[in-house]
């Protein structure tokens, strides 16, 4: 009996009548350069081969197009499997179907892959960011970019600008809802619209997604800064400042805070600088006011008219602090101004909630108690005392009025109607029946 041994190889391809079987994966894997110095080509039908050199293996395509012999790069083996060659092969197939050729298809996908990598959200805004160098003021640009930092580049900062679509941003700014930070979500949504402008202004996409969201998140529910608008309470407040058993300096910031009523941050940053005594007045300069910064820069400072009642309480603190740049300098150190919730934490000592009054609330008690309160006195002289900007997009132009003839006989009254109601007078309660 004779036993006939047939073994079959199938670590490679085989031709029948002519025919090209197609590559395996056992054969890809296996298969080595065999030394030639042109490589070695090993077809899989429908125009692609493998190209195996001695720097590696690679998926190639030969086709006709326009009458003339091209070649297709698919891959490099292992990084590109067979099939997926054979996908890109197909793929190419197609586009010849249509009449299109493949290397310009491929080029024109390399090109676009191109610009989305180097338009993404997070370059994009980065760019914008610094265009605004020259306009932003230092702290604003900062805050800006630190929002962004924090809450979208982890989630959209990769991804192409113009592959980002509203529900996409929802997603992101949905995180952010969820902590809590409502304000900040709309801020949020606010800023990566500005982001979107640019790169429609640009040529990064063609839209903004930002105004699809309008009304997509949670409502911020608006808190008016508290301040305290009963005149009998104002004059419990001025008494308890008087009495206030914490620091001098602390204690005079709250008086001057209620005089003065400028914003929290020009009152613990006062400088001895800024204080005329001789001419009563404090010059704030532009750079230290809330402004836009090309508004800080060209702007003027800002004057305020400074009561007798004002200048008794710097004359007080001249001999502990005025040695030093600051009114209201730091405990901890006289290079830096007081903490700005020094106000706030002295206000709650003394037994006021952050509900009935706040060291912003001067200026709202201020405003209030004069229009009600104060006959006589023009609403465009306490704009001005306040330092808000003019309405309309020319008022800061072209309105320079500065009312200070006016302002300084309103200062004056101001500071003799809380001496009145601090001792208990202009208010005269009834006890009811």
């Amino acid at each position: 009996m004779v036993f006939l041994l047939v073994h079959a190889d199938t670590s490679k391809p085989d031709t029948n009548k002519g025919q090209t079987v197609a590559l395996t994966d056992t054969f890809t894997r296996n298969t080595k350069h065999s030394g030639a110095p042109a490589g070695d080509k090993h077809s899989d039908g429908g125009g692609m081969y493998l190209h195996i050199t001695k720097a590696g293996k690679y998926w190639r395509m030969n086709y006709r197009f326009a009458g003339k012999q091209k070649t297709l790069a698919l891959g490099v083996y292992p990084a590109v499997s067979l099939a997926e060659a054979r996908q890109g092969r197909d793929k190419a197939r197609k586009l010849l179907a249509q009449g299109t050729d493949p290397s310009t298809a491929k080029r024109e996908d390399q090109r676009a892959t191109a610009t989305a990598a180097a338009n993404t959200f997070e370059l994009v805004a980065r760019e914008f960011h610094k265009s605004k160098g020259d306009s932003w003021s230092t702290a604003y640009a900062a805050k800006w970019l630190r929002g962004l930092e924090k809450d979208l580049f982890p989630y959209v900062g990769a991804l192409a600008l113009a592959t980002i679509t509203a529900p996409v941003l929802l997603d992101a700014l949905r995180r952010v809802e969820k902590r809590g930070a409502i304000e900040s979500a709309h801020t949020l949504r606010q800023t990566a619209g500005q982001v979107f402008l640019y790169g429609v202004q640009t040529g990064r996409c063609e839209r903004n997604p930002a105004p699809d969201l309008n009304g997509a998140l949670k409502p911020v529910n608006v808190t008016h800064m508290a301040a305290i608008l009963e005149p009998v309470k104002v004059g419990e407040l001025m008494r308890a400042i008087d009495g206030y058993s914490g620091q001098p300096m602390t204690r005079t910031a709250l008086a001057l805070s209620a005089l003065l009523f400028q914003r929290p941050g020009n009152i613990r940053q006062m400088e001895w600088g800024w204080v005329n005594v001789e001419a009563a007045l404090m010059t704030i300069p532009s750079e230290d006011m809330k402004r836009r910064k090309h508004q800080k820069v060209n702007g003027r400072p800002h004057l305020v008219p400074l009561a007798p009642q004002a200048l008794a309480y710097l004359a007080e603190l001249r001999p502990l602090t005025g040695h030093g740049r600051y009114v209201f300098p730091s405990l901890r150190t006289g290079e830096r101004p007081m903490s700005d919730n020094t106000i706030n934490a002295a206000l709650r000592r003394m037994g006021f909630s952050q509900d009935e009054m706040s060291a912003h609330g001067f200026r709202a008690t201020a405003r209030t108690l004069m229009i009600e309160r104060m006959p006589g006195i023009s609403a465009d002289v306490i704009e001005a005392q306040l330092a808000h900007g003019k309405s309309g997009p020319l008022g800061m132009a072209y309105d320079r009025a500065e009312f200070m003839e006016q302002r300084r006989k309103m200062m004056l009254e101001w500071a003799d109607y809380l001496d009145k109601l601090r001792m208990g007078g202009e208010v005269i309660q009834f006890k009811a029946a």
